[in-house]
């Protein structure tokens, strides 16, 4: 009997049902989140730069909703080049006290998808500890989903990720996050965590894929963790090297995918081809400034913010009162607290948090989709759009078209992109599409095309228009995978982008040619 699983089961559903029974008040919650926020940071020099000693008074003993006007009044909203620019480049340095209390002994190091250049993001022991408490409520909230076995408690636990041999540069590490959390896993997790240490501390992705495929058959792996390309890339490796069916044919107990970073559906098609039984899916909103959101419940129709542990947030409605066409943010920006959001209405996220993040921009648009239970899906980025004539083609748009599309012609896309040109002195998108299934360009073209207009309103108005024709190269997927490579962001929480603009057009080109693919 697996008695370990038991009782982790059976606490998990004693936790689970005091947690049930708890009311969610997310104002409060979040009123209690600053308030513990700006009483750590108040005497760095961010701090008493923008007066957090005053705006802490106001959350004590102001009027009820006094704090957070007075919080957007005294500090202004950041975007990771001003912040970095005026504050964290300080911290990078070495410098202590700065925006949170003591030195950044870890930075990630994230580009997202769309810039070149690499981003320093402070991981402070205080969002460490964040990170890892949220991670453990994601494991308790498996005890609302029925007819889990108790041995399942007791399975390796894959965590595909960047490597754990961090670079030491002057006073601190850098890395991937996903690296940088699984070099701090607790000891008690130690013997369920998979690749384990050796194989995590691999830097070069494809060693690291050929040493776990290797090990695969002596692992029982219950639950696995990643970013969906990957983790799919991953399985098909270990497949294709037993010369087996199915995934389940290597680990029969597999029940638990836990994903995140991009839309799932694009790649659920081809994912579920690899798989004997169906998953349990558990969708994760986890950035490298924080873990903001997981799914909690069973067929939950988006994921609940974590309102209580070291993150505040704000909302800027994404509109073009906002935001200029490029997706950059104008100066005083409308921005609500949660008790003020609309369902339905789409948002571009701030967050203060405690790694000494303050109203910063963190570039993902979501929507509410359960305001009482605070549970959002993530809808695009500020600058993963196309409007160049007022289509506002977002990438949930795209993700959706591409779904439907790649169900009614019967083939899997793994991956996309699209792009927006001029054409006949007016405008065009040529969209890049992944799949190694046999498809007709002009085909994808029209059922593309029609979908958007039935998902996007203004798309449909402005195909009459300005937005004169719609242009589409089937790609294998080895070509994407291969410009990730090139510039080397293979593997971990790295993702391909959904749009391109500006340099990155001609630079997807040039690789396209040089690569024999155009």
């Amino acid at each position: 009997m697996a008695i370990v699983g038991s009782l982790l089961k059976r606490g998990i559903r004693i936790g689970n049902i005091v947690a049930s029974r708890k009311k969610i008040n997310p104002f409060k919650q979040q009123k209690k989140t600053l308030s513990k926020l700006l009483a750590k940071a108040r005497y760095t020099e961010f701090g008493e730069r923008y007066r957090f000693e005053d705006v802490l008074s106001s959350t004590l003993f102001g009027k009820p909703y006094d704090f957070y006007e007075k919080y957007k009044k005294s500090v202004p909203v950041y975007d990771y080049n001003k912040i970095h620019n005026e504050w964290w480049h300080r911290t990078l340095k070495g410098e202590k006290n700065i925006c949170w209390p003591g030195r950044v002994k870890y930075f990630a190091l994230s580009s997202g998808t769309s810039e070149a250049a690499s981003k320093y993001i402070p991981v402070t022991k205080a969002m460490s500890k964040a990170m890892q408490k949220t991670s453990i409520r994601q494991i308790l909230s498996l005890g609302r989903y029925e007819n889990l076995p108790d041995k399942l408690y007791e399975k390796g636990f894959l965590m595909l990720g960047g490597s754990t041999n961090l670079s030491a540069r002057d006073n601190h590490f850098e890395g991937d996050l996903s690296g940088i959390n699984a070099s701090q896993i607790p000891f008690w997790f130690k013997p369920y965590y998979k690749p384990g240490q050796r194989i995590a501390a691999e830097k070069d992705w494809s060693v690291k894929l050929n040493e776990i495929t290797l090990a695969a058959k002596d692992w029982d792996i219950g639950f696995i963790v990643g970013v969906p390309a990957w983790i799919q890339l991953l399985m098909e490796k270990i497949i294709d090297h037993y010369k087996v069916k199915t995934i389940h044919d290597i680990w029969p107990n597999l029940q638990v995918f836990g994903h995140g970073g991009v839309s799932f559906e694009p790649y659920r098609k081809g994912f579920e081809k690899l798989l004997a039984h169906p998953l349990i899916y558990i969708d994760t909103y986890l950035a490298s400034e924080g873990f903001i959101a997981y799914q909690t419940r069973p067929e939950a129709p988006g994921m609940q913010l974590v309102l209580d542990n070291g993150i505040f947030f704000e909302f800027v409605p994404f509109n073009e009162k906002n935001f200029d066409s490029d997706g950059g943010l104008v100066e005083n920006p409308e921005t609500l607290m949660i008790h003020e959001v609309e369902e339905g209405k789409e948002y571009a996220l701030l967050i203060s948090t405690c790694s000494g993040a303050w109203r910063y921009l963190i570039g993902d648009t979501v929507k509410f989709v359960d305001k009482a239970k605070a549970e959002i899906v993530i809808t695009g980025r500020t600058k993963h759009f196309l409007s160049l004539c007022g289509e506002h083609l977002s990438v949930d748009n795209m993700n959706k078209a591409i779904d439907l599309v790649s169900d009614e012609m019967g083939i899997t896309v793994k991956e996309f992109t699209v792009a927006g040109i001029s054409h006949e002195s007016l405008f065009a998108h040529h969209w890049y599409v992944g799949t190694d299934d046999p498809a007709n360009a002009e085909e994808l073209k029209a059922k593309i095309d029609n979908r958007l207009k039935e998902l996007n309103d203004d798309y449909a108005v402005e195909r009459k228009h300005a937005l004169k024709d719609i242009f589409v190269t089937v790609l294998p997927n080895a070509a994407f995978y291969g410009w990730m490579a090139s510039k080397g962001k293979m593997g971990g929480q790295h993702k391909f982008p959904r749009v391109l603009k500006k340099n990155m057009i001609s630079d997807w080109a040039n690789f396209l040619k040089q690569n024999n693919y155009a």
